[in-house]
């Protein structure tokens, strides 16, 4: 019984993907509160850490309360209800929430997420093989997460082309 519980554990933690990829690919997995010093990639004073820290964990706080309450029973709409209904009440982007919560550890679908963090993550994807930088680690982390549990590998090449019908445009000279 405690090694089962200890399997679901390692499953639904963020930290240890590569274990739970071995078992079978979840689909979400829910990011964890931020840690005051988890930002090892800056270096940053201690009173702009405490501000990025209270700014991440009122995110996370607002996403999971809203998440609980969104009345669907698709996880990938009560995501992006909640990323929406976050970025609304902090009057910052979507792209914004989206990339604190995957920051945070939040793995999900494409279409669980607002296109503007998807136009963002694609870009930055695409620039990997001629620019000098590398994209975040949160967007290199999606990436392998989407590849894992089966999306589109090639939805960064195509990404901001979307199908509209009837789209003739007549200009008049």
């Amino acid at each position: 019984m405690h090694n089962r519980m200890q399997d679901n554990l390692q499953i639904s933690n963020p930290s240890n993907h590569n274990a739970a990829y071995n078992h079978s690919p979840e689909r979400v997995v829910l990011p964890l509160p931020p840690q005051a010093g988890h930002r090892r990639d800056e270096a940053v004073t201690a009173t702009r850490a405490g501000e990025d820290t209270r700014f991440e964990m009122e995110i996370y706080a607002r996403f999971m309360r809203h998440l609980r309450n969104v009345p669907n029973s698709r996880m990938e709409i009560k995501i992006l209800s909640a990323i929406q209904f976050t970025s609304d009440m902090m009057s910052v982007g979507d792209a914004l929430v989206a990339k604190t919560l995957a920051d945070l550890g939040l793995r999900a679908p494409r279409r669980a997420f607002p296109v503007s963090f998807l136009d963002f993550a694609d870009k930055a994807l695409a620039r990997t093989g001629w620019d000098a930088g590398s994209p975040p680690a949160c967007v290199m982390k999606m990436r392998d997460h989407w590849d894992r549990i089966g999306e589109d590998r090639f939805a960064h090449v195509r990404g901001g082309q979307y199908a509209v019908y009837n789209e003739n445009v007549y200009i008049s000279a």
